[in-house]
């Protein structure tokens, strides 16, 4: 298994850790802030126990071994086959870390961003290397929501994206790829339309956030956990999506006249949603929850790994 960079040890930095290394890939963590590559190797060590607890992984203990901090950029990036680079989301700091890369690069390193929203033409432009660059952006945490976008800039090679692709697949990732940059890429412009239509019915009085989350929690979320939106509409109708479009296209074109403006994130709209949400949950137990969302993830990630592996039903995707 050919090592791999991560560049940035927070929690996407680390989650990435855990995918590369549950692959089997010799994993090298940088991080210029001191001591936070350390930090983040002893949270990769109790993820790894959550995940054994949850049946996921087998020993925590040999997949945490192939994970080492490295003192030096050029110690992280040696001989390494991928850089997966994680700094924070501003373009100025990727650009720089970008450069940093580039003089230290092997000839044949590709180099994935976890950018996102940035396109990686914003930030690789400069550096002789960008033929080898591209974003490749996770859901949070890698390591339980296995997706991975993967949007070339204008001068990322074919071969790049080829590459990166196959890396994903075979250390158990789902790539899926832009033909072109666009703002958002595919993952945050379908759930910036949701939130959109979320806050909507909020200001509007029309439903409150609590009632917002549960139709999805308890409804649309259920299909999409293992089916996307054209799966689920071919499946709504007994002709497929075009009787589908027949039946409700009009409605859906109702709907999209009348919420034509686009909606602003109001300071008293904020306010109003926070002030629902801390009954809801107060702001104390966040990382409480955020822990109970995390075992629940644990627990669909292996129901669908046991699903998947045993479904033999047609247009299986």
């Amino acid at each position: 298994m050919s090592p791999i960079a991560i560049v940035g040890a927070g929690l996407v930095g680390s989650g990435w850790a855990i995918v590369f290394a549950r692959a089997g890939h010799p994993v090298r963590m940088y991080d210029k802030a001191d001591g936070a590559a350390a930090r983040a190797l002893a949270t990769i060590g109790d993820r790894l126990q959550d995940l054994q607890a949850a049946g996921l992984i087998d020993d925590p203990a040999e997949i945490h071994a192939r994970i080492t901090v490295a003192g030096t950029l050029q110690a992280a990036l040696q001989d390494v086959v991928y850089v997966q680079e994680s700094v924070l989301e501003n373009v100025a700091v990727k650009t720089a870390v970008m450069s940093e890369i580039d003089a230290v690069i092997g000839p044949m390193t590709w180099v994935g961003s976890s950018s996102s929203g940035i396109a990686a033409s914003l930030y690789t432009q400069h550096v002789a290397c960008r033929a080898r660059c591209l974003v490749a952006h996770p859901v949070n945490p890698p390591y339980l929501a296995p997706i991975v976008e993967l949007v070339p800039a204008p001068w990322t090679a074919p071969e790049t994206v080829q590459g990166v692709r196959a890396l994903m697949e075979a250390v158990g990732q789902v790539p899926v790829e832009m033909t072109r940059e666009a703002e958002g890429f595919i993952l945050n412009r379908l759930q910036g339309v949701l939130l959109m239509e979320a806050w909507r019915l909020v200001e509007d009085g029309l439903a409150s956030v609590e009632d917002v989350d549960r139709t999805v929690s308890h409804g649309l979320g259920l299909r999409w956990s293992f089916m996307g939106p054209f799966e689920t509409i071919d499946l709504n109708a007994p002709g497929g999506v075009a009787d589908y479009a027949a039946r409700l296209g009009g409605l859906y074109r109702s709907i999209a006249a009348s919420t034509t403006a686009h909606l602003t994130w109001t300071p008293e709209l904020i306010a109003k949603v926070e002030a629902e949400r801390r009954k809801v949950l107060p702001a104390d137990k966040l990382g409480e929850r955020s822990a109970w969302r995390d075992r629940r993830l644990m627990a669909l990630a292996r129901h669908k790994r046991e699903m998947d592996a045993a479904d033999t039903t047609p247009g299986k995707v």
